[in-house]
């Protein structure tokens, strides 16, 4: 055998081992995602994927559901929640790292229809024959609390009192809109922000508390390595440039 022949199997066996070495230290990160993160977290998630190795597994539901699935025992390793409440509540009660709970993003909403020129601002709510408004849970989902402190804020509140129609979480509340089942919806302007159909008005951030959306590392995690990377990816710039993408402001 020739000595470049031997130097191209050392080089080979070198490759070889190193990406053995790669995905040995690749794993999984189980992560429980509020329903409104949806897109943003896929396409972070994507990126996550290629920059590390690791690989990210999500769960999407309201923050009240994940957090009681939280409580119950699933095995998540990280909590992506659309309020500060339920993070907080997870480290009180000694399911979350203090060291580990951050603010990863801020919440918009948005008065959405899928009738182009319908929306025009906050003067929308006063037309006639409006039929029903979407909005999420209030008791289980923040852009729904958020959504009942802007109607009451405009004075809108009893207005709608009899033609609200709730989703289970933002992501119900959107196709509730989507699919015409409710000419206008209180919705997530991260929803709406990869397109122009419809029409929309972005509701100021001063008609609602701030949708701050905390994240907090599980002690339950599986694999620390892997959670932990994923933690500090979401504060780094790849994952701000999508959150900016997606119509969110950056938790600060």
């Amino acid at each position: 055998m020739s000595t470049l022949s031997r130097l191209a199997q050392v080089l080979l066996l070198a490759l070889l081992l190193v990406a053995a070495a790669a995905a040995a230290r690749a794993g999984d990160v189980r992560v429980a995602v509020a329903a409104n993160f949806t897109d943003a977290a896929k396409e972070i998630g994507a990126a996550f994927d290629t920059a590390t190795g690791h690989h990210a597994v999500f769960s999407f539901a309201s923050t009240g559901q994940l957090f009681a699935q939280i409580t119950g025992g699933a095995p998540f390793d990280i909590f992506l929640a659309a309020d500060q409440t339920r993070p907080q509540r997870a480290v009180a009660e000694g399911m979350g790292d203090p060291d580990h709970l951050f603010t990863y993003a801020k919440g918009r909403l948005a008065l959405y229809s899928r009738e182009t020129g319908l929306v025009t601002g906050p003067e929308t709510l006063d037309g006639d024959g409006l039929g029903r408004l979407a909005i999420a849970n209030p008791q289980t989902a923040p852009y729904g609390a958020a959504a009942m402190q802007v109607l009451t804020h405009l004075g809108k509140r009893d207005r709608f009192a009899e033609d609200l129609v709730q989703g289970a979480n933002i992501a119900q509340t959107y196709q509730f809109v989507a699919t015409g089942n409710a000419r206008l919806g209180l919705v997530a302007a991260s929803q709406v922000a990869g397109h122009d159909d419809g029409s929309r008005w972005m509701v100021p951030d001063h008609l609602h508390d701030p949708i701050a959306q905390d994240a907090v590392l599980l002690k339950s995690a599986a694999d620390r390595d892997a959670a932990l990377a994923f933690m500090a990816f979401l504060k780094g710039p790849q994952a701000l440039a999508i959150l900016d993408k997606y119509g969110y402001a950056p938790g600060g």
